[in-house]
């Protein structure tokens, strides 16, 4: 499932390619053809992101309310659209100044767990159940906090409710428990106010850096290829990791097998001596 960093990422995409003028769209799927009539023709005046879930304001029309989950992709492309291929929910086409259609900018949704047209109460109540995002100027760590310190849930389990922590999944959740050398079966009421502010303070770092970069990278400049002369990371995900997906394979840092087990229907990894119980 993407994490924060993507529908981020997907939302400065939106606004670059649609903002501010009119948007053709369409359902050729048929699954969300009531919705994209009413948005059909309106000017995209805002694109948000909030944890993983991405919001598309259309004046006039409300906030177009996608979730990808472990199956969507929002993909963009140059050139007049083409027909749809495969089971595209929504397709958005820029429309240029004089009216017709844009030379170059459209964009296909398929497979999201939730595409729905929403209103702005509707989407306020939906970033209400959410906890601080890390990547939003308006985040609190401190509700997150609140939370966190008073759980007798691990943390890694903690980190992956979007409740608590929104935006966060399977890579951060691994990555940052190994960069503060947290064993990730520690609860959270065993996490010190300290830890936890450094914590948030790396995902801060960490997730900006990933939407800038597009890619999830969260090794420290000494342990990168480069750096150690070791061959560079060949993985789906890309990005350097320290722990994630690489189950079997020795720790950069002290060289033992990095672990990996099941915690809440997703594949935790840890370095069980960088991360000591």
């Amino acid at each position: 499932m993407p994490e924060g960093h993507t529908i981020h990422r997907l939302a400065q995409d939106c606004l670059e390619s649609f903002g501010g003028r009119k948007v053709r769209a369409a359902s050729p799927q048929g699954k969300f053809s009531d919705g994209a009539a009413l948005v059909d023709g309106q000017v995209l005046t805002d694109a948000e992101a909030h944890g993983k879930h991405l919001f598309l304001g259309f004046d006039g029309a409300g906030w177009v309310h996608v979730h990808l989950g472990l199956y969507g992709k929002f993909t963009f492309g140059a050139g007049p659209a083409p027909a749809p291929v495969g089971q595209v929910r929504l397709r958005l086409v820029g429309e240029g100044d004089g009216g017709g259609e844009a030379s170059g900018v459209h964009a296909d949704l398929r497979g999201p767990t939730r595409c729905e047209l929403i209103t702005e109460d509707e989407k306020q109540a939906v970033e209400e159940r959410l906890g601080p995002d890390p990547l939003r100027a308006d985040a609190d760590p401190e509700r997150a906090w609140a939370r966190v310190s008073r759980s007798r849930t691990t943390i890694a389990a903690l980190l992956m409710d979007q409740k608590i922590v929104a935006g966060v999944g399977n890579v951060y959740r691994a990555e940052v428990l190994f960069r503060h050398g947290i064993d990730p079966y520690r609860p959270g009421r065993g996490l010190s106010r300290t830890e936890w502010d450094a914590i948030w303070a790396d995902l801060v770092e960490l997730m900006h850096e990933g939407v800038h970069n597009n890619r999830i990278d969260t090794v420290r400049p000494h342990h990168t290829p480069e750096a150690m002369g070791r061959a560079p990371r060949v993985d789906d995900h890309g990005g350097e990791v320290y722990v994630y997906r690489r189950a079997g394979m020795e720790c950069h840092v002290c060289g033992e097998p990095v672990r990996t087990a099941a915690l809440a229907a997703r594949n935790l990894f840890w370095c069980p001596a960088c991360q000591p119980a």
